[in-house]
């Protein structure tokens, strides 16, 4: 090691020494090679390169078994523990290396029949899919969420693991991510959360997450996305064979030990808003009973150690309570804040430059740099406080919707193969501009 490098070792704070740093290999699909072969061969990688700042990524090697076998060594997550990016001394940490590769062969549907037609009851992928990849880092939230996520389930699956007594200390395996905050007095004037925040995309991701994070416990993942609006639509006779149905091959996945089973249930409200239609008399009592045994059902499941049942829902007032009950963590998911939004965009201008649509390459300075010098406007910064303006515009944009609008710019404001920075800039910030005169115009239609 240089010397220069000595000096920064001696200069790294304390809290290496107790960091635990997660190292994800993506083996290629077409290699034989043995896990701990590979593991071996990271170990030596990062031994060479034992300084990184924050997460970071290799994807070039000199190493011929790496180039032969590996797309890419990611150090990952730092930022969910350190808040920022700063050196890390990997000899000084408690390093935990998860080799895997992707199943490229898409969902399969899950059919049931009853006695009409046959249903689509949901969508099952084996884990980690390449359907996922990379989904989990274009999540970005303000607040501790992917950290807390990633830390509820892995204390979880520690319990069942060291069998301790459920009936001592109680959890269930279940998590609630929702668009309202529960038991808010504006229930009454917005029942409605917002979408396109990342709630199903987020389930999706952790479930992609810890199938790797979790890769020496067990084989392979599965995720099942129950179609609730085919499952749960039908109230009469056959709808309860339908949800036995389904519930079944799910146990099915469950009795696989080697298999980590996560179970999806999106708009989570189409089942317990039935049960709340039948009390009031608008729904035959059919409906009460096959929401009570799918609550039933998830009962049962959420005791087999190898099963997490993650749950999303936009309308937070139908939810009902037996259900929330049962979720350990309801978290709520908003729309992104500026510092948020700012970050989104970061990482999609990273992307255009990567791909050199965005040409040449400039370096923007973070929030935490422009913090730094005072938000002062100069040469260098003049770009990123152009970009933190544009973040506060957006404020109220949803990320589905911030996500779109990099392509927008592009396609409204420049059709060139190859744009500067700055003239990016001013064409998303038309982008921005165009979307809320179409939210109001569609606003003022109805």
């Amino acid at each position: 090691m240089d010397e220069a490098a000595g000096d920064l070792k001696q200069a790294l704070p304390n809290f290496n020494d107790s960091l635990q740093v997660h190292v994800e290999v993506h083996q290629k699909s077409s290699s034989t090679a043995k896990t701990e072969n590979v593991t071996a061969h990271v170990m030596q990688l990062l031994n060479r390169h034992s300084i990184v700042f924050g997460d970071y990524t290799w994807t070039e090697f000199d190493d011929p078994l790496l180039v032969k076998n590996v797309n890419s060594v990611a150090v990952v997550d730092t930022e969910l523990k350190l808040k920022d990016r700063k050196p890390i001394d990997l000899e000084k940490c408690n390093i935990c290396i998860h080799v895997f590769q992707l199943n490229e062969e898409g969902p399969s549907a899950e059919n049931l029949e009853d006695e009409s037609e046959e249903l689509v009851a949901a969508n099952h992928w084996l884990l980690p899919a390449v359907d996922f990849h990379r989904l989990w880092e274009s999540l970005i939230y303000d607040s501790e969420i992917k950290s807390n996520l990633l830390d509820y389930v892995t204390t979880t699956l520690l319990f069942s693991d060291k069998n301790v007594d459920s009936n001592l200390i109680a959890w269930n395996r279940v998590v609630l991510l929702h668009g309202i905050p529960l038991n808010n007095p504006i229930f009454t004037c917005h029942p409605l959360g917002p979408p396109g925040t990342g709630k199903t995309s987020l389930c999706k991701a952790l479930a992609q997450k810890l199938s790797i994070r979790l890769s020496s416990r067990y084989r392979y993942g599965q995720l099942v996305e129950i179609n609730s609006h085919s499952l749960f639509s039908k109230w009469f006779s056959e709808s309860g064979k339908l949800v036995t149905k389904m519930f079944q091959k799910i146990h099915e996945l469950i009795d696989d030990k080697d298999a980590l089973v996560f179970v999806l249930i999106d708009e989570v409200e189409s089942l317990t808003a039935a049960r709340s239609a039948s009390s009031a008399g608008t729904e035959p009592s059919d409906a009460i009973r096959v929401v009570n045994a799918v609550l039933t059902q998830i009962d049962h499941i959420r005791r087999y150690p190898n099963v997490v049942i993650l749950t999303t829902s936009n309308i937070t007032e139908k939810i009902d309570l037996a259900f929330v009950d049962r979720a350990d963590i309801k978290q709520y998911i908003g729309p992104p804040s500026p510092a948020a939004i700012f970050n989104i965009y970061i990482s999609c201008i990273e992307e255009l430059m990567k791909r050199q649509i965005i040409y040449p390459r400039q370096q923007l300075l973070t929030l935490r740099d422009l913090e730094m010098i005072g938000y002062v406007e100069n040469n260098i910064s003049k770009l990123s406080l152009l970009l933190n303006d544009i973040s506060r515009k957006s404020e109220g944009l949803s990320g589905r919707v911030l996500r779109k609008l990099p392509f927008l710019a592009h396609a409204l404001f420049i059709q060139s193969p190859t744009v500067t920075v700055e003239k990016f800039l001013e064409a998303l910030l038309l982008a921005v501009e165009k979307q809320f005169e179409e939210r109001k115009t569609l606003m003022e239609s109805t």
